[in-house]
């Protein structure tokens, strides 16, 4: 099959009943388009795989790994795998609605956006499970990235495939992926998209994610801001505390030349204790200089991403 316009990959982990109505749904709202559906099994333990293999079409590929390694790995695979122009996210627990993909699309090209976003505009979860933690998580990705986007928390996306293959997908940062899209200069927008009720099936997300979400968001900001040069971070905390060690250790000399008893005092060790770790913080700056240097360098990636060349007023292929 010619590479075709758009690539939707859903990740699939115990849907053994939506499999059935979300197929239907799914080659329903693409008829009319130039497509192929990847679907991932992150490690189902119920009958999704057996569902899969009996209802899919010639168009739809199915990615089945050996055991869970969550979502953010499953939708890495499917992007990886992806040969459209356009590739499409979602969940596999038919909560989105793939006939919002076409509008997605139209919208994407028409006005060359790098990211389309759904944002649920009439989500249909709890309020206390569910709504409430994620209204609270995306105020505070957002205030704390600058990037502003409503909902964080739907799956349902359309992206340039040079966007999406380039974000690097690790851990579970899928909440991220707009973030991550950002770093390569993405251009992106929302809309509102459907939203339906859990039919069949439980939900994989609970209060128990807060942790990992305000942990991977930590991380997020540093990706943000100092991934090409941490020693500007680490440097400038070393220096600081370096510093302020050396003021306070001046300080004791100066006691301890005046004929005062400086053994014992808590502030020799606060001294101590920020020389120690100032000279820690900018070793550990210089280290993780070099590994960025060694992980550009190694895999001969480059710090910057060209959009588009142009040579005699025309567009360079």
């Amino acid at each position: 099959m010619a590479h075709p316009e758009i690539s939707v990959v859903v990740t699939i982990f115990n849907e053994e009943g939506n499999i059935p109505p979300l197929l239907e749904a799914i080659y329903a709202a693409l008829s009319s388009l130039s497509y192929e559906l990847i679907l991932v099994d992150d490690g189902s333990t119920d009958r999704s795989l057996e569902k899969m293999k009996a209802l899919v079409n010639e168009r739809t590929k199915i990615l089945v790994f050996n055991k869970n390694y969550g979502q953010t790995t499953a939708l890495a695979a499917g992007i990886d795998h992806s040969k459209g122009q356009y590739i499409v996210t979602m969940d596999g627990d038919l909560q989105n609605d793939p006939s919002d993909i076409p509008m997605m699309l139209e919208m994407a090209k028409k006005e060359d956006w790098d990211v389309v976003a759904g944002r649920r505009a009439n989500r249909q979860d709890g309020f206390v499970l569910r709504k409430l933690p994620s209204k609270m998580a995306n105020w505070l990705i957002r205030t704390t990235t600058k990037v502003y986007l409503s909902d964080y928390g739907c799956s349902l996306r359309i992206y340039k495939a040079q966007i999406a293959q380039n974000m690097g997908l690790y851990g579970e940062l899928h909440r991220f992926i707009p973030v991550l899209a950002r770093q390569e200069g993405a251009r992106m927008t929302e809309v509102d998209v459907k939203h339906h009720p859990r039919i069949h099936g439980t939900s994989k997300y609970g209060l128990s994610r807060t942790f990992k979400v305000i942990a991977d968001l930590i991380l997020m900001l540093f990706f943000q801001k100092y991934f090409q040069r941490p020693i500007h971070i680490f440097g400038t905390l070393g220096l600081l505390s370096l510093a302020l060690g050396v003021l306070v250790n001046f300080y004791l000399l100066v006691v301890k030349l005046m004929g005062g008893d400086i053994w014992g005092r808590p502030i020799l060790l606060v001294g101590s204790i920020l020389v120690l770790g100032g000279i820690q913080l900018i070793t550990t700056g210089i280290v993780a200089e070099i590994i960025v240097r060694t992980y550009f360098e190694s895999q001969d990636k480059k710090t910057y991403t060209v959009k588009a060349t142009h040579q005699g007023g025309q567009e360079a292929s």
